[in-house]
């Protein structure tokens, strides 16, 4: 097959690890975000990053999602990748479980009905509304103030 089987090789392998990464990226995101949380309640965030990936006025990769507005410190989109702490998972059962369930959510029923946005339900951010869904201990929002 020569060079065209080893480019297109190269091609597979390069899309490869790019699956990974955004694998990866979606399920770093349930762990540090949701870790602790019910099934549902993790997989309401992952689809909170998918919706955002589909939005034009979003980045369209979930490492981009993820990652949004991180080169300053607690000005990112989600805590957890900018707030000065180590973004390795410690808890090794949590972890396998937040890469199972970021698998499984493009597979999954978004039950969030398309939301954007969500938070923690011990904080008050001055962007909420008062139209949300909650799971756990977040609620998920389609649109601002």
């Amino acid at each position: 097959w020569g060079w065209g089987h080893t480019f297109s090789s190269r091609i597979a392998s390069h899309h490869i690890y790019g699956m990974i990464a955004e694998l990866m990226c979606l399920a770093l995101t349930i762990y540090f975000e949701a870790r602790g949380e019910d099934f549902q309640s993790q997989v309401a965030v992952g689809h909170v990053v998918m919706n955002r990936v589909k939005s034009a006025n979003f980045p369209n990769t979930i490492c981009e999602v993820t990652t949004e507005g991180g080169e300053y410190r607690h000005r990112c989109q989600f805590s957890w990748y900018c707030d000065g702490l180590s973004d390795d998972p410690k808890e090794q059962l949590a972890w396998r479980q937040s890469v199972f369930i970021a698998a499984a959510v493009p597979l999954l029923p978004d039950k969030t009905k398309g939301a954007l946005w969500y938070h923690a339900d011990y904080v008050k951010p001055n962007w909420a509304t008062t139209s949300y869904i909650k799971f756990g201990k977040h609620r998920f929002y389609n649109q601002l103030k």
